[in-house]
């Protein structure tokens, strides 16, 4: 063998043959989890290593070249040959979990009542669920993917957007002493503000978007998470501010509700966002879809 011969990237003949099949490259890159000008340069590499255009460009779609032609089919068959390599060597490998980093208690609000419907639809798969009862998710360790709480929004790694932050008031029905819930602002202070954490900042927020300027004295009760925060509201402790999705069953259900106030939009959202092995694991197209599903279904209901 030419011991001078030079072998191309294996991702980015992937990514050639993933551009080719979409004939998009933004479709390209949001399925293989990068950024369109990651992609854009993977294409590019390959365009300089073989010398010749490998993509005919136009405002609406991309489509392969002769040459480029070649180097799909070469691509394609590699890249099937590899896989049931895989397959026939590291079975044991494909059939792990796939693992997903969480908060604790958008675990318990949200994520586990869930469940059942994501193993009835995918019988043969398995989730490994980890939780974090911090204030940010730790991305480091082996998981396949990370919920991330985002509080300025998306950044610059590819990343599929569940929710948007929204902060709402939640009460229960009726108080323990016999009192209704608050139906305005200058209510709220005969009830103590219950917080998801010891730095009060949901409520700081959301007192601060009311625009009211009179001066206020509230009784507070802390813990250190949304899910014992949303229970003591439930028991009618207080009044809890909490992001409308991890309230979302407990609403429909009529343990909590809404007493008074517009749902807040921050600008913070919660993604999935996955490490290689998430992508590359057999289960991630079908975790992506359910999660995208359930995420609609609890938006619209």
């Amino acid at each position: 063998m030419d011991k001078n011969f030079r072998v191309p990237s294996l991702q980015a003949l992937q990514t050639l043959v993933r551009v080719a099949d979409t004939s998009n490259f933004t479709e390209a890159a949001r399925q293989l989890h990068l950024t369109q000008s990651a992609i854009s340069r993977q294409v590019q590499q390959l365009e300089e290593h073989y010398q010749t255009v490998l993509f005919e460009r136009t405002s609406r779609k991309v489509a392969l070249t002769a040459q480029g032609r070649e180097v799909y089919e070469v691509a394609r068959e590699m890249l099937a040959s590899l896989r049931t390599l895989e397959q026939r060597l590291a079975p044991a490998a494909l059939d792990r979990p796939f693992r997903i980093r969480v908060f604790v208690s958008l675990a318990v609000r949200w994520l586990l009542p869930r469940l059942s419907a994501f193993y009835a639809i995918n019988p043969g798969l398995c989730l490994s669920i980890e939780t974090v009862s911090g204030e940010m998710v730790d991305t480091s360790g082996d998981c396949d993917a990370y919920v991330l709480y985002l509080p300025d929004g998306l950044d610059e790694r590819p990343m599929t957007l569940l929710f948007e932050e929204y902060l709402v008031p939640v009460c229960a029905p009726g108080f323990n002493d016999g009192r209704m819930p608050p139906r305005a602002l200058d209510q709220l202070e005969q009830h103590a503000l219950i917080h998801g954490s010891t730095r009060q900042h949901e409520w700081t927020v959301w007192l601060q978007a009311q625009h009211d300027q009179t001066e206020r004295s509230f009784k507070h009760l802390m813990f250190n998470l949304d899910d014992l925060a949303l229970d003591a509201a439930s028991r009618g402790l207080g009044v809890a501010m909490t992001d409308r999705t991890l309230a979302h069953d407990a609403l429909v259900r009529g343990d909590l509700v809404i007493p008074f106030g517009e749902p807040l939009k921050t600008g913070a959202v919660y993604a999935l966002w996955l490490r290689d092995s998430g992508a590359a694991h057999p289960a991630c197209r079908a975790v992506l879809s359910w999660f995208e599903t359930q995420i609609e279904q609890t938006v619209v209901g």
